[in-house]
């Protein structure tokens, strides 16, 4: 999310981004954040600047920052500003303007108090449109280490100062080594309604399910019972989202068995109950991304069914 994200009700650009490095375990966020390009760059830095240490006098570094401090701090650490004029285009423009229209003629048929048949059927042809705008990254490198990250402008005709779950810890993105209890490394990041995938903490939950020997069958379970049955939710009739996840542990390359060479046993899935979502992905072996629009089934029913996707690669990984 940057330049020509969702418009706020007030026609500003709000923007929420978090990042998460799973060596480390430190965690960057900003939200509810105007007049700069690329919000994640500011999670970035919050992230990198904590793994510095601790400030003067002993105060904790903070890891995440929201609406004017988040800009202040911004400023402070060599991020440039965006003129407001500049965040908006043409497509965002328009599409808040006829989303405005919408909201003004729903509110005037609640204030006239009309039939309750007729009201129903005009507030479905003047719903706001649900456009939305996340875009989330997952990451591998060739020593096994993960990162994962997610920036959102938010739903469209937000309240201003409303934070979604792309700055929130354990809902916009996850990531986290093998060690411990931990078999493979993870690395999740979510799209959709951030009201939901905040009371989910779908991210984590995705993460911790990724655990268990078939991951396809964890993301499935998980999606089913952590999101569209969650009891979280039970009041929602339809429930919006979705993640790509990415899990990896490290295996013998079956042609060279006596070298000092491993592979990356890779796996990359995505997940999501939204009538379509956006995938890419590539390697630093390829010339450019493949990408791929998921779709649900036919019949399926947007909030209420989901699509599951995704593929196993072997990536080289020289051995310390």
């Amino acid at each position: 999310a940057r330049m020509g994200s969702n418009l706020n009700l007030s026609g500003d650009i709000e923007c929420d981004a978090s990042t998460m490095d799973g060596k480390s375990l430190n965690f960057g966020a900003v939200g509810a954040l105007r007049g700069i390009k690329n919000p994640i760059l500011v999670a970035n830095k919050l992230l990198s600047e904590a793994q510095k240490g601790k400030l003067s006098a002993g105060r904790i570094p903070p890891c995440f920052l929201v609406g004017e401090g988040a800009y202040k701090w911004a400023m402070d650490h060599g991020i440039p500003p965006c003129p407001p004029d500049i965040m908006a285009t043409k497509f965002s423009l328009s599409a808040f303007r006829k989303n405005r229209r919408k909201l003004e003629l729903a509110e005037k048929v609640e204030t006239e108090m009309i039939q309750t048949k007729k009201r129903r059927e005009v507030s479905e042809n003047t719903n706001v449109t649900t456009s939305l705008d996340t875009v989330g990254a997952v990451v591998v490198d060739h020593e096994g280490n993960v990162a994962a990250a997610v920036s959102s402008g938010g739903l469209a005709m937000k309240h201003p100062g409303r934070v979604g779950q792309a700055a929130v810890y354990g809902c916009g993105c996850w990531a986290e080594n093998t060690g411990g209890s931990n078999v493979y490394s993870t690395a999740v990041s979510t799209s959709g309604c951030g009201e939901h995938l905040v009371r989910t903490m779908l991210a984590r939950e995705c993460s911790v399910a990724l655990q268990a020997e078939d991951a396809h069958q964890a993301l499935l379970e998980t999606m089913q019972k952590k999101f569209v049955r969650s009891p979280f939710l039970a009041c929602e009739d339809s429930v919006l989202g979705g993640v790509i996840v990415l899990r990896c542990c490290r295996c013998s390359l079956e042609s060279e068995p006596s070298s000092n060479t491993q592979a990356l046993l890779v796996e990359f899935l995505w997940s999501h109950t939204t009538e379509s979502m956006c995938v890419g992905y590539m390697s630093t072996q390829d010339g450019k991304a493949k990408t791929h629009i998921s779709r649900l089934p036919p019949g399926a029913v947007a909030g209420q069914s989901l699509a599951i996707e995704g593929g196993v690669c072997r990536l080289r990984s020289s051995v310390n």
